[in-house]
Protein backbone atom coordinates (compact mmCIF):
# COMPACT_ATOMS: atom_id res chain seq x y z
CA UNK A 1 0.00 0.00 0.00
CA UNK A 2 1.48 3.23 -0.74
CA UNK A 3 2.60 5.33 1.71
CA UNK A 4 2.14 9.28 2.16
CA UNK A 5 4.08 11.91 4.87
CA UNK A 6 3.44 15.29 6.83
CA UNK A 7 5.90 17.24 7.14
CA UNK A 8 6.60 20.21 9.19
CA UNK A 9 9.19 22.00 10.39
CA UNK A 10 11.50 21.58 13.70
CA UNK A 11 14.56 23.06 15.66
CA UNK A 12 16.01 19.92 15.02
CA UNK A 13 15.10 19.96 11.19
CA UNK A 14 12.32 18.75 9.35
CA UNK A 15 9.54 16.11 11.56
CA UNK A 16 8.12 13.69 9.27
CA UNK A 17 4.81 11.42 10.04
CA UNK A 18 4.94 8.49 7.22
CA UNK A 19 1.24 6.81 7.69
CA UNK A 20 -0.24 3.93 4.57
CA UNK A 21 -2.99 5.89 2.52
CA UNK A 22 -5.70 3.95 3.56
CA UNK A 23 -4.26 2.90 6.67
CA UNK A 24 -6.91 1.89 9.24
CA UNK A 25 -7.13 3.50 12.57
CA UNK A 26 -5.28 0.47 14.45
CA UNK A 27 -1.99 0.96 12.42
CA UNK A 28 -0.06 3.71 14.10
CA UNK A 29 2.45 5.93 11.87
CA UNK A 30 5.64 6.08 11.57
CA UNK A 31 8.04 9.17 12.64
CA UNK A 32 11.40 10.46 11.24
CA UNK A 33 12.95 13.03 12.13
CA UNK A 34 15.35 14.89 8.98
CA UNK A 35 18.39 17.18 9.66
CA UNK A 36 17.53 18.20 5.92
CA UNK A 37 15.32 18.51 3.15
CA UNK A 38 17.52 16.24 1.07
CA UNK A 39 16.50 13.60 3.49
CA UNK A 40 12.90 13.85 3.22
CA UNK A 41 13.08 13.70 -0.56
CA UNK A 42 15.33 10.54 0.12
CA UNK A 43 13.04 8.91 2.73
CA UNK A 44 12.22 4.56 2.87
CA UNK A 45 9.45 4.08 2.23
CA UNK A 46 9.17 6.74 -0.38
CA UNK A 47 5.83 8.68 0.26
CA UNK A 48 3.81 9.24 -2.89
CA UNK A 49 2.56 12.77 -1.31
CA UNK A 50 4.99 15.08 0.77
CA UNK A 51 2.74 17.68 2.25
CA UNK A 52 5.14 19.92 3.96
CA UNK A 53 3.99 23.49 5.67
CA UNK A 54 6.80 25.53 4.38
CA UNK A 55 5.84 28.26 0.98
CA UNK A 56 7.14 26.93 -1.73
CA UNK A 57 7.21 29.02 -5.31
CA UNK A 58 8.05 32.81 -4.22
CA UNK A 59 7.47 36.13 -5.54
CA UNK A 60 10.61 37.68 -6.73
CA UNK A 61 10.34 40.62 -4.97
CA UNK A 62 7.94 41.08 -1.82
CA UNK A 63 4.10 42.16 -1.79
CA UNK A 64 1.47 43.04 0.61
CA UNK A 65 0.01 40.12 2.12
CA UNK A 66 2.45 37.87 0.29
CA UNK A 67 1.22 35.72 -2.50
CA UNK A 68 -2.03 35.17 -3.43
CA UNK A 69 -2.43 31.71 -1.56
CA UNK A 70 -1.35 33.28 1.61
CA UNK A 71 -3.84 35.83 1.27
CA UNK A 72 -6.62 33.66 0.47
CA UNK A 73 -5.69 31.08 2.92
CA UNK A 74 -5.78 34.05 5.62
CA UNK A 75 -9.28 34.72 4.49
CA UNK A 76 -10.39 30.75 4.75
CA UNK A 77 -9.23 30.64 8.19
CA UNK A 78 -10.42 34.08 10.19
CA UNK A 79 -9.38 34.35 13.45
CA UNK A 80 -6.83 31.88 12.87
CA UNK A 81 -5.75 33.92 9.69
CA UNK A 82 -2.19 35.45 11.81
CA UNK A 83 -0.70 31.27 11.23
CA UNK A 84 -0.07 32.50 7.66
CA UNK A 85 2.95 34.68 7.47
CA UNK A 86 3.96 36.09 4.02
CA UNK A 87 6.94 34.14 2.68
CA UNK A 88 10.15 36.03 1.86
CA UNK A 89 10.91 37.48 -1.93
CA UNK A 90 13.28 35.20 -3.68
CA UNK A 91 15.30 38.59 -4.20
CA UNK A 92 16.19 38.32 0.00
CA UNK A 93 16.90 35.09 0.23
CA UNK A 94 20.14 34.77 1.29
CA UNK A 95 19.59 37.73 4.16
CA UNK A 96 21.37 36.45 7.24
CA UNK A 97 20.68 39.15 9.82
CA UNK A 98 16.55 40.50 10.21
CA UNK A 99 18.30 43.98 9.69
CA UNK A 100 18.74 43.12 5.73
CA UNK A 101 14.79 42.09 5.65
CA UNK A 102 12.96 44.47 7.94
CA UNK A 103 12.64 47.44 5.25
CA UNK A 104 11.28 44.48 2.76
CA UNK A 105 8.37 44.01 5.79
CA UNK A 106 9.26 40.89 6.38
CA UNK A 107 7.78 39.66 10.38
CA UNK A 108 10.39 38.28 12.86
CA UNK A 109 8.33 34.91 12.56
CA UNK A 110 9.16 34.43 8.68
CA UNK A 111 12.69 35.49 8.86
CA UNK A 112 13.18 32.88 11.92
CA UNK A 113 12.44 29.83 8.61
CA UNK A 114 14.21 31.76 6.49
CA UNK A 115 16.86 29.01 6.25
CA UNK A 116 14.02 25.99 5.70
CA UNK A 117 12.59 28.12 3.02
CA UNK A 118 16.23 28.81 1.01
CA UNK A 119 16.84 25.21 1.45
CA UNK A 120 13.66 24.30 -0.03
CA UNK A 121 13.78 26.60 -2.91
CA UNK A 122 17.15 25.13 -3.52
CA UNK A 123 15.74 22.02 -3.84
CA UNK A 124 12.42 22.01 -5.56
CA UNK A 125 11.81 21.84 -9.22
CA UNK A 126 8.25 21.73 -10.93
CA UNK A 127 8.92 18.16 -11.45
CA UNK A 128 8.91 17.40 -7.60
CA UNK A 129 5.91 18.85 -6.97
CA UNK A 130 4.06 16.30 -8.30
CA UNK A 131 4.85 14.97 -4.94
CA UNK A 132 5.68 17.11 -2.43
CA UNK A 133 3.04 20.15 -2.00
CA UNK A 134 3.09 23.40 0.02
CA UNK A 135 0.29 22.41 2.70
CA UNK A 136 -0.63 24.16 6.15
CA UNK A 137 -1.64 22.66 9.40
CA UNK A 138 -4.44 25.26 10.23
CA UNK A 139 -6.43 24.31 7.13
CA UNK A 140 -5.66 20.84 7.73
CA UNK A 141 -7.60 21.20 11.02
CA UNK A 142 -10.05 23.24 9.17
CA UNK A 143 -11.19 20.87 6.46
CA UNK A 144 -11.78 18.16 9.75
CA UNK A 145 -14.28 20.62 11.74
CA UNK A 146 -15.43 22.73 9.31
CA UNK A 147 -14.43 25.85 11.04
CA UNK A 148 -11.19 27.06 12.07
CA UNK A 149 -9.99 25.85 15.47
CA UNK A 150 -11.05 28.69 18.24
CA UNK A 151 -7.26 28.61 20.68
CA UNK A 152 -3.79 29.08 19.99
CA UNK A 153 -1.91 25.37 19.15
CA UNK A 154 0.73 26.12 21.55
CA UNK A 155 -2.07 26.10 24.47
CA UNK A 156 -3.44 23.49 26.63
CA UNK A 157 -6.55 24.17 25.29
CA UNK A 158 -5.37 24.09 21.40
CA UNK A 159 -3.49 21.16 22.00
CA UNK A 160 -7.13 19.59 23.28
CA UNK A 161 -9.10 20.89 20.48
CA UNK A 162 -6.74 19.86 17.53
CA UNK A 163 -6.17 16.25 19.34
CA UNK A 164 -10.04 16.37 19.61
CA UNK A 165 -10.39 16.54 15.73
CA UNK A 166 -8.18 14.49 14.43
CA UNK A 167 -9.40 11.46 17.20
CA UNK A 168 -12.55 12.52 15.34
CA UNK A 169 -11.38 11.53 12.06
CA UNK A 170 -9.78 8.41 13.35
CA UNK A 171 -12.85 7.38 14.66
CA UNK A 172 -10.59 6.24 17.80
CA UNK A 173 -10.88 7.49 21.44
CA UNK A 174 -9.45 10.82 22.39
CA UNK A 175 -7.40 9.45 25.27
CA UNK A 176 -6.38 6.08 22.57
CA UNK A 177 -5.16 9.16 20.10
CA UNK A 178 -3.47 11.06 23.21
CA UNK A 179 -1.81 8.24 24.36
CA UNK A 180 -0.28 7.21 20.78
CA UNK A 181 0.84 10.98 20.06
CA UNK A 182 2.84 10.99 23.68
CA UNK A 183 4.59 7.57 22.59
CA UNK A 184 5.17 9.39 18.80
CA UNK A 185 6.87 11.77 20.92
CA UNK A 186 9.17 9.92 23.45
CA UNK A 187 12.22 9.44 21.01
CA UNK A 188 12.64 13.09 20.54
CA UNK A 189 13.56 15.76 22.81
CA UNK A 190 11.41 19.30 23.27
CA UNK A 191 14.44 21.06 22.03
CA UNK A 192 14.59 18.52 18.71
CA UNK A 193 10.42 18.63 18.11
CA UNK A 194 7.62 20.63 20.02
CA UNK A 195 4.74 18.67 20.44
CA UNK A 196 3.21 20.82 18.23
CA UNK A 197 5.31 20.20 15.42
CA UNK A 198 4.59 16.51 15.76
CA UNK A 199 0.91 17.27 15.22
CA UNK A 200 0.99 19.44 12.70
CA UNK A 201 3.56 16.94 10.64
CA UNK A 202 0.29 14.60 11.92
CA UNK A 203 -2.48 16.62 10.62
CA UNK A 204 -0.87 16.76 7.26
CA UNK A 205 -0.78 13.43 6.46
CA UNK A 206 -4.40 14.01 6.12
CA UNK A 207 -3.60 16.42 3.71
CA UNK A 208 -1.39 13.86 1.93
CA UNK A 209 -3.93 11.44 1.97
CA UNK A 210 -6.70 14.11 0.49
CA UNK A 211 -3.69 14.70 -2.46
CA UNK A 212 -3.46 11.04 -3.26
CA UNK A 213 -7.21 10.67 -3.40
CA UNK A 214 -8.01 13.83 -5.56
CA UNK A 215 -9.87 14.55 -2.97
CA UNK A 216 -7.62 17.90 -2.03
CA UNK A 217 -8.58 21.46 -2.50
CA UNK A 218 -6.30 24.28 -2.93
CA UNK A 219 -5.91 27.92 -3.05
CA UNK A 220 -5.91 29.86 -5.60
CA UNK A 221 -8.40 27.05 -7.36
CA UNK A 222 -5.61 27.85 -10.48
CA UNK A 223 -2.28 28.85 -9.07
CA UNK A 224 0.15 31.20 -10.50
CA UNK A 225 4.12 30.30 -11.55
CA UNK A 226 7.08 31.91 -9.96
CA UNK A 227 9.86 32.51 -12.07
CA UNK A 228 11.52 29.20 -11.25
CA UNK A 229 8.00 27.53 -12.80
CA UNK A 230 6.51 26.95 -9.48
CA UNK A 231 3.50 26.69 -8.54
CA UNK A 232 2.43 28.89 -6.09
CA UNK A 233 -0.54 27.07 -3.94
CA UNK A 234 -1.98 26.03 -0.50
CA UNK A 235 -3.24 22.80 -0.63
CA UNK A 236 -5.75 21.62 2.20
Amino acid sequence: MPWVAGVDGCRAGWVVVLVEQHATAAQAPEVRLCNGFEAVLTLEPVPVVIAIDIPIGLLDLPQPGGRTCDRQARHLLGRRASSVFSPPGRCILDATQYEQVRTHGMSRQAFGILPKIREVDRLLTPALQQRVYEAHPELAFRSLTGSPMQHNKKTPAGRAERLQALASLLAVPLQTLQHTVTQLHKPFRRTQVAPDDLLDAYVLTRTACRIADAQASRVPPIPPVDTRGLRMEIWF
